[in-house]
């Protein structure tokens, strides 16, 4: 399957804007839509974490319109939230989940330039730490209270958005067996170390044609990992971002690795000596085919 992928600068970052006529003094109104089905939420639950948002916000003087959604329901959600925004209904969004909740919703909103502030309440939260948002709930709505903005970049697949990275091989196949055995009644944190083990000894591989602007890359590898812009590969700070906004995708693939082999290269990486000798090779550029 053949697919372009594409870097854009739209989307609206971690905190709200006075971009459309607000002063201090006026009182912002916002919608904040939360996913039912997110960690934070099934850890406190509903009840206890609705009073903990509608406490920060009124004692910010914001005039917040709190709805805890399921995860079905999230597209729907924001679509007549962005629709209420450019009526000037509200003067922002704000958006309580984990890195898919977030995807999600800046999906609808990226382009529209209208301001979207994030509450990390998922199990990651990786976009958020990114953007260096707290992890606290009430340290986050003061973030989104004081009315900056940050613009940052957007990944395309097709006419799919991401915002943090996407992939092929063994990473979403991962992912897949992980949610089967999470059906069986298995926990999450065992069924994804389970997974792992199950995918490794597949030794399944894929065959890709990569062009990267003027570069192409014809290889076979055990993933390609396309990220919102660059990773840390190597290190302490491995999986970390180093920028949002540099409008450049980076794919990382792993050429000369089996897949029996990427615990190895995973430990190289903690090291700082993955990239020796080949073993991990990354190409960027604002389009990708």
């Amino acid at each position: 399957m053949r697919k372009k992928l594409r870097s854009s600068q739209e989307a609206a970052g971690p905190t709200l804007s006075s971009a459309r006529g607000l002063s201090a003094n006026a009182a912002m109104k916002i919608e904040t839509i939360v996913n039912s089905t997110s960690g934070t939420v099934l850890r406190l639950g509903v009840d206890n974490l609705k009073a903990a948002l509608d406490s920060a916000f009124s004692a910010s003087g914001i005039e917040a319109v709190l709805k805890f959604v399921p995860c079905e329901e999230l597209r729907d959600a924001a679509a007549s939230a962005l629709l209420q925004a450019k009526s000037g209904e509200i003067d922002a969004l704000v958006v309580g989940g984990g890195d898919g909740t977030v995807r999600t919703v800046a999906a609808i909103l990226a382009g529209s330039g209208i301001p979207l502030g994030i509450l990390p309440l998922g199990t990651l939260n990786h976009f958020a730490k990114a953007l260096q948002i707290p992890m606290d709930v009430d340290k986050a709505v003061d973030v989104i209270v004081k009315g900056h903005v940050t613009r940052v970049d957007v990944g395309r697949v097709g006419d799919r958005v991401f915002v943090n990275n996407c992939s092929i091989g063994v990473y979403p196949n991962i992912v897949e067996r992980r949610e089967r055995l999470r059906a069986q009644g298995i926990g999450k944190w065992p069924a994804f170390f389970r997974a792992i083990l199950e995918v490794l000894r597949r030794e399944e591989e894929v065959f890709v044609r990569l062009q990267v602007e003027e570069r192409k890359i014809v290889s076979r590898t055990p993933f390609v990992f396309v990220g919102n812009n660059e990773y840390e590969v190597e290190g302490i700070r491995l999986g970390a971002h180093t920028r949002l906004d540099s409008g450049k995708l980076f794919a990382y693939l792993a050429p000369r690795v089996h897949t029996r082999d990427l615990p190895t290269l995973l430990t190289q990486a903690v090291l700082g000596h993955a990239k020796e000798n080949g073993r991990l090779i990354a190409s960027s550029g604002a389009l990708m085919k």
